[in-house]
């Protein structure tokens, strides 16, 4: 049996005319009736946890999230039926990565979690709910499965849940991993894994408290944004220019930041390759790095982002094993 977790999304949407656009409008029980196959893959059980845009799950509604997930995990608090053999989520596109690194970092790999959503809504030609859905319901089924936690399935792709990352705003194959490889593809019936699971120690905050600004460098940046946000936040993601480089104009507000005993990761605004701290003039990435900022290693900035999130309110370093 896998436990179906539905939170909304484009793929619970279709379009309304009176509002002008595309809506939360299916449940669970309609998803299912969409894709009748479902049942001849596993046995399942629905939950209807929310029907929002991704865009809506704030830090608060996140971390409930994560708790639900765990408890199913974990077979507390799922009512009448044996403990799943995985979990599916159907989630909105615009932040399942976030969803699908905080699952990753702070849950052990007890079940498969497979998460999905879609790209168009089932009023629309080309609908790739159906598959997705089907898809990650046969990642969650699969003995082949076991040990490989939070992944998101899509378009016939799984990544591990560390790795994925939205990388185009429409395309249906929308996702990829700019710091990794797709771990395996559903050729149904079955999920073949090309990569092991890599080992991971998840760790255990007790909420996402902490406060993280993730602020992009521009052309001749002096620092002002990096000023005016660090009164409110815990610490600081900068996307930097290249392999990590940034104005001179900025490096005084890094700085403060540092002074402040806030720590500052080091993301690149390129969509691929590591930040790495090669140049030593002002502003450069070595120089940075021997400020005490720390390189945001083989995550994209908004990866690093959750990544700092979690540890400051787990209470340990960036990157923390």
């Amino acid at each position: 049996m896998i436990h179906l977790l539905f939170t909304g999304g484009t793929i619970s949407m279709q379009r309304d005319a009176v509002a002008g656009g595309n809506v939360p409008t299916h449940g669970g029980e309609a998803l299912v009736a969409f894709a009748p196959e479902l049942d001849r893959i596993a046995p399942f059980r629905i939950e209807n946890w929310a029907r929002v845009p991704a865009c809506h799950l704030g830090p608060d509604r996140l971390w409930a999230l994560r708790e639900r997930v765990r408890e199913i995990a974990e077979g507390t608090r799922i009512g009448p039926g044996e403990r799943p053999r995985g979990i599916v989520i159907t989630h909105g596109t615009d932040t399942m990565e976030e969803t699908a690194y905080l699952l990753a970092r702070t849950l052990e790999p007890v079940l498969p979690i497979a998460i999905t959503g879609a790209m168009r809504t089932a009023d629309e030609d080309g609908w790739d709910g159906r598959q997705n859905l089907l898809d990650a319901a046969t990642v969650a089924a699969s003995t082949a499965s076991s040990g490989r936690g939070a992944m998101v399935v899509f378009a016939g792709k799984v990544f591990a849940g560390s790795e994925a990352v939205k990388v185009d705003t429409m395309r249906l194959a929308a996702f990829d991993a700019p710091h990794g490889a797709p771990v395996g593809r559903v050729r149904a019936p079955e999920v073949c894994y090309e990569l092991p699971a890599a080992p991971s120690v998840a760790l255990r905050p007790a909420g996402l408290t902490a406060r993280v600004a993730q602020i992009p460098m521009v052309v001749g940046d002096c620092g002002e944004l990096l000023d005016l946000a660090r009164p409110m936040h815990d610490g600081l993601v900068v996307v930097a220019f290249g392999s990590g480089n940034i104005p001179p104009g900025a490096v005084g507000a890094v700085q403060r930041w540092l002074d402040d005993g806030k720590p500052v990761v080091l993301a690149s605004r390129c969509p691929t390759g590591l930040v790495t701290p090669a140049y030593a003039f002002e502003g450069g990435g070595a120089k940075l790095v021997a400020m005490g900022v720390r390189p945001a290693g083989p995550r994209t900035a908004s990866q690093a982002r959750m990544e700092l999130t979690i540890a400051l309110s787990a209470g340990v370093e960036y990157g923390a094993a």
